[in-house]
């Protein structure tokens, strides 16, 4: 296609509709796969990583909007998948460039939505839509280019399920165990509630032997494969809705093995160890979050990507300590348990897109399972003088 057709079709292609659950409709230009959508709206400030985005699993069956104007100009890769597959329910971007400039590209973004079946809406103030959210909060819409009728639409986003309440990550997790990396240093057992490969990959850069298992894994069968550490996944939904996950971390705790949590795991250990979790009014996704790391108070940039967080008066003194906080809303961040080895944070260190000032938390936890192998249980002062050493080279690997 010429690049004067694909301007024609941008400005005058399918019309596409946008209807949220109180009543607000916008129309735009659909791209990608014609049809219709529903889901949470929400939004993301991240200036790049648009793909990486599309498939983070934690996104599963949510309508995503990106801040950032022009989406789609340096087209899709292989490298940049989290998941085999897009996990958003549909995008809504302000302009979509159909053209891409980029060498290592396999497709344009349109070309890779169509692919995957992936609805799309463009040419909408997103800056307008992004401020009625931030107002009014997160709600439910339905996206459509096949009906186009403004009362059918609204009424469909009233009648779509809320977040709140609803279990995602059984949608999500792999079906059956397998082995990411072999390395001998370190075996990681990796609970997969919609893990993104980049964790993955950080886990193999620290030379671990990683073996994930699917969400509804037993303990024992985890346990049997005799890991030095299990980490408790990312992954979509309300975490309150996730009784029998929240029983295996009390069972891990109880197993007395390093654990280490990010995102839905930091709140399935929160769960676990006594705290309460609430869902959020807007959420953070972006990857432009500050975080201050108390240990140290270094400030770090970090990519997030979550709608639940941890309510901090529920945190008591003798449980466990607060370690990271976000100085945007003061929201929880990060929790270092004292009854057991193990912290969890609620962003995502791996980055993908974003940057690395957090990476050294993987680091941590290869120090807790060293000083744990140590000390033979509990958190040793060596781990805690550790902690605060490495963070000071936060950005680094």
């Amino acid at each position: 296609m010429s690049k004067q057709s694909r301007h024609e079709l941008l400005l005058h292609g399918d019309p596409c509709k946008l209807a949220l659950e109180d009543g607000t409709v916008v129309t735009g230009r659909a791209v990608g796969h014609r049809g219709e959508t529903g889901g949470e709206l929400c939004f993301n400030t991240s200036m790049t990583g648009y793909q990486e985005i599309m498939t983070d699993p934690s996104y599963h069956g949510q309508l995503m909007m990106m801040t950032y104007p022009h989406i789609g100009n340096y087209g899709t890769m292989d490298e940049d998948m989290e998941a085999a597959k897009p996990m958003i329910a549909g995008l809504i971007t302000r302009a979509f460039s159909h053209e891409f400039s980029n060498a290592l590209a396999r497709e344009s973004l349109d070309d890779f939505m169509k692919r995957h079946e992936l609805v799309g809406l463009s040419g909408v103030d997103t800056r307008t839509l992004v401020r009625h959210i931030r107002s009014k909060g997160v709600m439910n819409a339905v996206m459509s280019s096949v009906e186009l009728d403004d009362k059918v639409l609204v009424q469909r986003a009233r009648e779509w399920p809320s977040m709140e309440g609803l279990e995602l990550a059984s949608r999500v997790t792999t079906d059956a165990p397998y082995d990411f990396a072999q390395s001998g240093k370190a075996r990681i057992a990796v609970y997969d509630y919609g893990v993104k490969l980049n964790i993955l990959r950080m886990f193999e850069a620290h030379d671990c032997t990683v073996r994930v298992f699917p969400a509804s894994t037993p303990l024992g069968d985890v346990l049997q494969w005799k890991p030095d550490g299990i980490f408790f996944s990312n992954g979509p939904g309300d975490p309150r809705a996730m009784p029998e996950s929240i029983e295996t971390v009390r069972g891990a705790i109880d197993a007395n093995i390093p654990l280490f949590g990010i995102c839905l795991g930091h709140q399935l250990m929160s769960l676990a160890s006594g705290m309460s979790v609430y869902k959020m009014r807007v959420g953070h996704r972006g990857a432009n979050h500050p975080v201050q790391y108390k240990v140290t108070g270094h400030v770090e940039v970090t990519t997030q990507n979550h709608g639940f967080a941890v309510d901090a008066d529920s945190i008591k003194p003798d449980n466990a300590a607060l370690t990271h906080i976000n100085l945007n809303d003061g929201t929880v961040e990060g929790v270092r348990y004292k009854q057991f080895t193990g912290f969890s944070v609620q962003y995502h260190p791996e980055a993908s897109p974003g940057p690395h000032d957090s990476r050294y938390l993987f680091r941590l936890f290869m120090e807790d399972i060293e000083n744990f192998r140590t000390a033979g249980a509990g958190i040793s002062a060596p781990a805690q003088r550790s902690e605060k050493r490495s963070s000071s080279v936060a950005i680094e690997l």
